[in-house]
């Protein structure tokens, strides 16, 4: 089964993806991700206020099957934390798109150029 790739967002070669509005990325984890996890038990997110930088680990998934650090996409200050997932984070599974983990206030706009397009992240899925 190939997995969704909503064409609006951006990814990493990390498995998250990044919608961008503005200077405001919401992130979280791709259908590829989650399908590799399966079923995810537990999520925990960095506090509001907390500052990442590209690339930085910023939070962990953990499923039935193993352990996984969530990397940050982009630099920037952690403005919205989904505390929803620490509750239900098995809508990871149900639902990788509608299921942001944080919104990113962006300190580096030109680093949104940096991630893959749908396109090239097809393409790793598929490795």
């Amino acid at each position: 089964m190939a997995s969704q790739i909503p064409s609006e967002l951006k990814y990493t070669k990390d498995h998250e993806w990044a919608k961008i509005e503005g200077d405001v990325a919401t992130i979280g984890i791709t259908d590829f991700a989650q399908s590799q996890l399966g079923d995810i038990v537990f999520v925990e997110l960095p506090e509001v206020g907390t500052t990442l930088d590209k690339e930085a680990t910023f939070g962990v998934v953990e499923s039935i099957k193993s352990v996984s650090d969530l990397y940050s996409p982009l630099t920037g200050e952690v403005i919205e934390s989904n505390t929803d997932l620490e509750a239900s984070p098995e809508a990871c599974n149900s639902e990788p798109y509608g299921s942001w983990m944080i919104k990113l206030k962006l300190s580096n706009p030109n680093e949104v150029e940096e991630l893959m397009s749908p396109e090239d992240y097809a393409g790793i899925c598929d490795e």
